[in-house]
C-alpha cells in the first residue's frame, strides 16, 4: 500500500507528506528581529508553549544547550522565579495557545522581558500592539509539529537577538543542508524494500507505540510519541535512560511476551557510554519478556544533524503509519473540539 501514490495523495489532502520531505526548507525562512535590549540582565529564560510549539525547546535544551537557566513551562502558572530577570518567550503556532497567552499575562504582570513566536494570532497582534520583539513563524506550514525547522530557527535568532547566544543560526542552517540529502531515501517515491520510514511504519502498525532513548535523544522520541498521536491516531507512550531503568523497566518483567506494543529505541553516538551499556543490559533481562525491540540509529557528524535526522524520520514514519491506518495524518479534530469546548 506504501507504494500506492495514488493511494496516498487520496488520504493525504493537504500534502503534508511533501511538508515534511521539503522541511529543511523551512530555515530558508528570514526572521527579522529586533535586538532585545533588557532593563535588566537576563539570568534566565522561560518558554511557554503547548505540544507542537514546544517540541523544538526540547531540542534547544539539548543543542546547543543553554547558556542560562531555560525552562519549558506546558501550564497556566509560571515559576515563582520568573520576574525582572526572566527572558520569557511566548510560544504558539496559532498565536491563540490560551496557556502561552496567560504566561505571557503572567510575565508582563512580573516586569519580565517578552519576545513572541508564532504565526499570527493574538499572539502576533499583542507582540505589534505592545512592539515585542517577534519571530512570525512561516504559516503555510499545515500544522505546529511540522514546524520543528523553521520554530528552531526562530528561537535561535531570539535568543541571538537578546545576546544569549551567538552563532548557532549559521550551524543550524548547515546541518539542516546535510540532512536534507540524508533523506531523501524516505520519499513517497521510493519503495518500501529501499525506505527505512515504510518499514518502520510497517513494524508500528497496529500497534501501541512505546519510544525510549538517552537524554540527548529525548527530543526525537517524544516527537515520536507526539507525531504517533497526532499524525496516525495512535497511542504511543515515551520514556527516557537511565530514569527508566529505575522503574519502567520492572513494568515489562511480567505477563506474555506476545504485548500488543512495538518498542522503539532511538540510538545515538553521542549519549553517554552507559546509556548503550543499559540498552543492551535491559534487551538481555527482559529476552522473553516483552517484544524484540526496533532500534533505530541516528546518523550525522553532529549532534544537531543527529537531531534533525531524527525530526525527519519521525516524522516520515509516522505519515506513512497514518496512511497504513487509511487516515489523513494532517486533521487534530477532538484537539478543536477541545478547545471549542472549552471556549464555551
Amino acid at each position: 500500500m506504501l507504494d500506492d501514490l495514488k493511494k496516498i495523495a487520496s488520504l493525504d489532502k493537504t500534502d503534508v507528506l511533501g511538508v515534511a520531505e521539503k522541511q529543511a526548507h523551512q530555515l530558508e525562512w528570514e526572521f527579522n528581529v529586533s535586538d532585545i535590549n533588557a532593563e535588566n540582565d537576563i539570568t534566565n529564560v522561560v518558554l511557554g508553549g503547548m505540544g507542537g510549539s514546544a517540541l523544538y525547546a526540547e531540542i534547544y535544551r539539548v543543542w546547543p544547550g543553554p547558556s542560562v537557566p531555560f525552562e519549558i513551562v506546558r501550564d497556566y502558572n509560571l515559576p515563582k522565579y520568573v520576574g525582572k530577570n526572566t527572558l520569557y518567550i511566548a510560544s504558539s503556532f496559532s498565536g491563540n495557545t490560551e496557556e502561552s497567552l496567560e504566561g505571557l499575562r503572567q510575565a508582563e504582570e512580573r516586569g519580565s522581558t517578552i519576545a513572541v513566536i508564532a504565526a499570527g494570532g493574538k499572539l502576533a497582534q499583542i507582540a505589534k500592539d505592545k512592539n515585542y520583539p517577534f519571530a512570525q513563524l512561516d504559516s503555510a506550514i499545515p500544522q505546529p509539529r511540522m514546524s520543528v525547522f523553521n520554530a528552531m530557527k526562530a528561537l535561535l535568532s531570539v535568543l541571538e537577538a537578546a545576546g544569549v547566544e551567538s552563532g548557532k543560526v549559521e550551524e543550524l542552517m548547515q546541518a539542516g543542508k546535510k540532512v536534507a540529502e540524508a533523506t531523501q531515501d524516505w520519499r513517497a517515491d521510493v519503495s518500501t524494500s529501499d525506505n527505512l520510514a515504510k518499514q518502520t511504519a510497517l513494524e508500528l502498525m497496529g500497534k501501541s507505540v512505546v519510544a525510549y532513548s538517552g537524554r540527548q535523544m529525548f527530543p526525537i522520541a517524544n516527537k515520536l510519541k507526539i507525531n504517533c498521536n497526532e499524525n496516525a491516531k495512535n497511542v504511543a507512550w515515551v520514556n527516557y535512560f537511565p530514569e527508566q531503568n529505575h522503574n519502567e523497566f520492572i513494568g515489562w518483567s511480567s505477563h506474555p511476551v506476545d504485548k500488543s506494543y512495538a518498542i522503539v529505541n532511538i540510538m545515538s553516538s553521542f549519549e553517554h557510554s552507559r546509556i548503550a551499556k543499559r540498552f543492551e543490559v535491559q534487551d538481555r533481562l527482559l529476552s522473553g519478556k516483552r517484544p524484540q525491540p526496533i532500534y533505530l540509529e541516528m546518523v550525522g557528524d553532529t549532534l544537531i544533524e543527529q537531531l534533525l535526522y531524527g525530526v525527519m524520520l519521525v516524522d516520515m514514519t509516522t505519515l506513512y503509519l497514518a496512511f497504513l491506518n487509511n487516515l489523513d495524518p494532517a486533521p487534530v479534530d477532538l484537539v478543536e473540539k477541545m478547545k471549542a469546548e472549552l471556549d464555551k
